[in-house]
């Protein structure tokens, strides 16, 4: 029985959907294109900007030193909530590395890892990142939940949620060192 070139595309297409779905190539693809179509993050309008009101969470490290985000009012913030497991959120880490070598002592990171401590620490360690990593202990405050990863927030020093990104961004763009510089100045 000879194929037809119909059929043997059919098989390729039907080979690369499984490689996608069920190998660890697929996570890996999945990573790659998370990276190529990743943008800036959007900027929320000053009229539409909600603030943030309830301070009350508390978050713990990877070392087991707790954190109380009421001791950060004031200051510029960014939140990412994030997983080992999600692609779109090992996509954009790089990202998210570079813009925290650069504002790491100005700016306030926290990277809320929704994942075990144990593969947090195994994932940072084989990817060589030194990053503020947290767990949650109490609520998240409601002004800051997202139904998916990465969520991205960035608060000014008075508390206004200025960015909202649900998704992968790239976060050491120009824009975003811009908006943080403002942020900074204010």
């Amino acid at each position: 029985m000879k194929l037809r070139k119909e059929q043997i595309s059919n098989a390729l297409w039907i080979l690369a959907i499984v490689l996608i779905l069920f190998t660890p190539i697929g996570f890996h693809l999945r990573v790659f294109t998370g990276k190529l179509f990743s943008g800036n993050a959007d900027v929320i309008e000053v009229g539409k900007r909600e603030t943030l009101k309830d301070y009350h969470w508390n978050l713990i490290d990877l070392q087991g030193d707790t954190l109380d985000f009421e001791n950060l009012k004031g200051q510029v913030v960014l939140v990412n909530f994030w997983g080992t497991w999600c692609p779109t959120c090992v996509a954009e880490m790089p990202s998210m590395v570079r813009l925290y070598e650069i504002y790491g002592d100005k700016v306030v990171f926290a990277f809320v890892a929704n994942d075990k401590k144990d593969r947090v620490q195994s994932f940072m360690a084989k990817k060589s990142y030194d990053l503020p990593v947290y767990f949650e202990t109490s609520r998240t405050p409601d002004a800051l939940v997202s139904q998916s990863i990465p969520a991205t927030f960035i608060l000014s020093k008075g508390g206004e949620i200025v960015v909202r990104e649900i998704g992968a961004a790239k976060w050491d763009s120009e824009s975003t060192q811009a908006l943080l510089d403002q942020l900074l100045a204010e």
